[in-house]
């Protein structure tokens, strides 16, 4: 981590000011966003929605939006079934499900609303579906309950004791949505700068905040949002903030079926969680191309952005370990580990979990699909932060959790970001 006063003299202060709050910097925007995803696009966009001639920034470290998260998920449009009503999740997934497929028909982004089908294949999850069909209805989401025939009318491959059918979910080109956003923003005078990794961070009170990227370029600002996923952490750390969870990386293996497969199904089709941990099991997913997405796997990465099996970056894997929840969460959920594990390292034992919902494929089905990694917030008793948090400080408003359904509730997430922010600036100015 860069020592923040390295960009100390990023402020230029005003001559003949004589008190430290009345000082005022000369600054390149308004607020800077961290993070050029979908969840920080989307908060730059609403910006510039909520208060127009407002300048904008967005830092993106890659070449191009959406690399990471936003970019490498299954594409499904969810639609709030699993989430605690009154929850950050559940409001925003069901709010952002229909702004979600607005958006894409206002701008022609590729989409499909497919309906999905959470399938118990045994006796032992029926109390557990049923509890989603309670939990579905308390968020103001239509569901359908099924039985083995009614399953076969929807997926006729699908086998199942019991499903339910929620008629709201679909896919998407998220990357497509995030390049959209991008667009926007920069159509309304804002900035999307590529190539842009924030090296190091100085806020001063009554000032705002510099940022100096690993180029040396420096960006002064009024307020900064820290939207940067995977490093979301660090970049709060370096702002001064004491993040209260630390970042745990879980990458998410798929595969793919087969093309002559794909037509074994038709929408998407999923396992029945266990409400014990954040994922959701291997499901299927038909995309907006017509491939059938199988997973995710999950299991811990061995870097922030360990896409590969063979990806170690050991100051990264250092930091993970040496944060006490890493070990709180590895003896708690060791057994659930254990089995995704096996999943990963065995092509058998993940066909056996597909084939649990279709029966029909075997190991030659399948074909490897790129990974994604999940930022998964844990805190320092080892708890799997289950909604999105959203923390800030004096010119900062930091997005500490937002995994799965974040690509979904990007519109109003980042509304909320906005308006935090938005609140900063007003502040700073009475």
């Amino acid at each position: 981590m860069e020592d923040v006063s390295t960009v100390s003299s990023a402020f230029t202060v005003s001559p003949g000011s004589p008190a430290a709050p009345a000082r005022r910097a000369a600054y390149d925007c308004d607020v800077l966003v961290v993070g050029g995803g979908i969840v920080g696009l989307a908060a730059a966009y609403a910006l510039t929605r909520l208060r127009p001639g407002l300048k904008v920034v967005v830092l993106e470290k890659e070449p191009g939006p959406a690399r990471h998260q936003t970019g490498r998920n299954s594409g499904v449009i969810h639609s709030g079934v699993y989430y605690r009503p009154g929850s950050l999740k559940a409001r925003f997934a069901v709010r952002g499900a229909a702004e979600t497929v607005k958006f894409c028909a206002e701008h022609g982004i590729p989409h499909r609303i497919t309906g999905k089908l959470i399938v118990a294949t045994e006796r032992a999850e029926l109390p557990r579906l049923h509890a989603l069909v309670q939990r579905g209805r308390k968020n103001g989401i239509p569901v359908r309950e099924l039985g083995p025939a009614q399953i076969i009318e929807y997926e006729p491959h699908v086998r199942g004791l019991a499903a339910i059918h929620v008629g709201t979910t679909g896919v998407c080109d998220f990357g497509a949505v995030a390049a959209e956003l991008a667009r926007l923003v920069s159509a309304a005078g804002g900035e999307v700068r590529c190539g842009a990794e924030v090296a190091a961070v100085d806020r001063r009170p009554g000032l705002g905040v510099a940022v100096r990227t690993a180029a040396g370029a420096v960006v002064r600002a009024r307020a900064m949002v820290n939207c940067a996923g995977l490093h979301c952490d660090r970049v709060a750390a370096l702002a001064g903030d004491v993040p209260p969870v630390r970042i745990v990386p879980f990458r998410g293996e798929y595969h793919e079926l087969a093309p002559e497969r794909a037509g074994l199904v038709r929408g998407l089709v999923y396992p029945v969680p266990d409400p014990a941990f954040p994922f959701l099991g291997v499901h299927l997913t038909r995309g907006v191309d017509g491939s059938v997405h199988l997973g995710p796997n999950a299991v811990p990465a061995l870097a922030r952005e360990g896409y590969g099996r063979g990806t170690l970056r050991p100051r990264e894997l250092a930091g993970t370990l040496a944060w006490p929840g890493t070990w709180r969460v590895a003896r708690r959920h060791w057994r659930y580990g254990a089995g995704e594990l096996r999943r990963s390292l065995s092509k058998t034992a993940f066909t056996e979990a597909v084939r649990r919902l279709l029966p029909e494929v075997d190991a030659a089905d399948l074909r490897p699909a790129p990974s994604g990694v999940r930022a998964q917030a844990v805190g320092p008793d080892g708890a799997l932060v289950d909604d999105f948090l959203i923390t800030g400080g004096p010119h900062t408003v930091h997005v500490l959790n937002a995994p799965s359904p974040a690509a979904t509730a990007a519109l109003p997430i980042g509304r909320e970001v906005a308006r935090r922010a938005l609140a900063e600036l007003d502040a700073a100015v009475r």
